[in-house]
């Protein structure tokens, strides 16, 4: 309830038992405009416009353009009449509706001379209004005595959040001190663990260069055998021309010259000369037992690409074949069409003297004092991130509680007990959520995702009473249209409850909110009497 509302309440509860006093005016003229039509005397149009004499007033034609001069007459189209409506609430009507049949004011007084049957029905209207007004006046001291509770509440509460936010200060500094020295504690045993390890690849490395240079050695001399056909000890041009693959150009044409050349320039070299020949082609070496032609490599690869068997679907016409056969035939041609457009010729099989050997394994594992390294330093990580976690909480834990003591929840606070709740409204089709100070969304009842309504932007209510408004903005966007929007309207009320939700304008949306925290103090009676209508 609001203060006019208060007041009037106050007004009529008044008037209850008083007989009002008639005082003497042209019919149609309300009491605050009485000065301006003294019986006898000249009246002036009240635009100015011109003065008549007093006896053409109300004599049922339009001497004023704004038809001040007929107020109790229909016969200015801009006039209007004046309901005294005694008991009840004092009103206007456009002076069309004078003598029109039909009874606008309660008492009855615009319909002097139609012969309508009307009833006065002012003083049951009032009593009505009252006893409504009444029951407001309740809800709103109810709810101002509940508001008065809520302004304590939140204020025990900001000193709480105040006490809390010291000590959670003084644990915050005592929490970076313990950070900084597991900082120094981890780096301090990562150090002799990164140079343990460093040392045990280091030794792995070189182990596995002694394994390949061993197999290195070995290759060489199978490979000696292998191009020896005389089985003399020793490789001729003649016997490293049977291999076209260490042509050095790659031309196609593998010479004596250029057999000779990889040679080191001679015609035959021994099994000691081998070695630097070796280096110049066992990348390029390929084993006399494991060459394939290049004729037998595209029959494998001929093979692999080779389509399945059409004869399956042999056995039915075309026309003929069932029809979830037929799907799976689609997916299945699908399947194989994506496969042959990704398709690549795999690589010529590779023999033994090409293949890279992986008899080095895999690394072994570290020895018992560079194992209780990394165990120490690994602790010393763990510490660390615990405790790196536990000063991130409590930065949160800072900053939500910074945010709480700082927001705006209302001049004496008495809005905070609605930070971090949430209220719902259940339609025919929808549950509305409406989370204060965070966001407003809307759920169908019967499945379907959620849509935000808009998230918390600020309070929009007029300049003498900001808080009575909420703004929520930059929701989910309409379908070619702007992002929904919703303004909740805070009524006063002894409960905190959504009542409605409706859509006014496209993706705009309007909620009624009830809260005691609205709530005004009732006013005086002399505010009452003060701002009270005329009868």
């Amino acid at each position: 309830m609001t203060s006019c509302q208060t007041q009037y309440l106050l007004m009529l509860l008044l008037s209850v038992g008083v007989s009002a006093v008639e005082v003497q005016r042209p019919r149609g003229v309300p009491l605050s405009k009485r000065q301006f039509y003294e019986e006898g005397k000249p009246f002036t149009c009240l635009d100015g416009s011109r003065t008549i004499p007093f006896d053409r007033v109300n004599d049922d034609y339009c001497d004023c353009k704004d038809g001040s001069d007929e107020p109790g007459t229909a016969a200015c189209p801009n006039g209007s009449f004046h309901c005294t409506n005694a008991g009840f609430r004092p009103g206007f009507i456009p002076s069309s509706r004078i003598n029109d049949g039909i009874c606008d004011c309660c008492d009855t007084t615009d319909e002097y001379n139609s012969g309508a049957a009307c009833q006065n029905t002012c003083r049951d209207l009032g009593r009505k209004e009252r006893e409504s007004l009444q029951k407001m006046a309740e809800i709103t001291k109810e709810g101002f005595l509940l508001k008065q509770q809520l302004i304590q509440e939140a204020k025990r509460g900001l000193e709480e959040k105040k006490a809390k936010q010291a000590d959670i200060q003084i644990g915050k500094k005592d929490l970076e001190a313990r950070v900084e020295a597991l900082r120094t504690v981890k780096e301090t045993a990562e150090q002799p663990e990164k140079e343990a390890k460093e040392r045990h690849l280091k030794a792995w490395e070189e182990q596995k260069a002694v394994i390949q240079m061993e197999k290195d050695k070995a290759k060489m001399a199978e490979v000696l055998s292998e191009l020896d056909d005389d089985a003399d000890g020793s490789v001729s041009v003649a016997e490293l021309l049977s291999h076209s693959e260490l042509d050095p150009d790659s031309d196609g044409s593998f010479t004596e010259a250029e057999a000779q050349g990889l040679l080191g320039g001679v015609d035959n070299v021994d099994s000691v000369a081998f070695e630097s020949v070796w280096n110049n082609i066992k990348d390029k070496y390929a084993s006399e037992a494991n060459t394939e032609t290049p004729a037998e490599v595209e029959t494998t690869v001929e093979e692999v690409r080779e389509p399945p068997s059409d004869n399956d679907s042999e056995q039915y016409p075309e026309e003929d074949i069932p029809e979830e056969e037929e799907e799976d035939d689609d997916e299945e041609d699908e399947e194989e069409d994506q496969e042959d457009g990704d398709y690549k010729s795999p690589p010529p099989t590779q023999t033994p003297d090409k293949k890279e050997d992986d008899d080095e394994g895999t690394m072994p594992p570290f020895d018992q004092e560079t194992q209780n390294l990394i165990d120490a330093a690994q602790k010393a990580r763990d510490a660390f991130d615990e405790a790196e976690r536990a000063l991130r909480e409590v930065d949160d834990q800072v900053k939500n509680l910074e945010k709480e003591i700082s927001f705006d929840f209302g001049p004496n606070a008495e809005f905070a007990y609605l930070y971090s709740q949430c209220y719902e409204l259940s339609t025919s089709e929808y549950i509305y959520r409406l989370c204060p100070f965070n966001r407003m969304s809307q759920k169908p009842k019967f499945g379907g995702s959620e849509t935000n309504l808009g998230s918390w932007g600020h309070w929009s209510g007029p300049e003498d009473n900001i808080y009575s408004l909420m703004k929520y903005e930059h929701g989910t966007g309409c379908w070619q249209g702007p992002n929904r929007s919703t303004t909740i309207k805070l009524t006063c009320g002894k409960e905190t409850v959504v009542i409605s939700v409706s859509e006014p304008s496209r993706c705009e949306y309007l909620m009624e909110f009830i809260s005691p925290a609205i709530c005004q103090e009732p006013s005086s009676l002399d505010a009452a009497l003060h701002g009270h209508e005329e009868l």
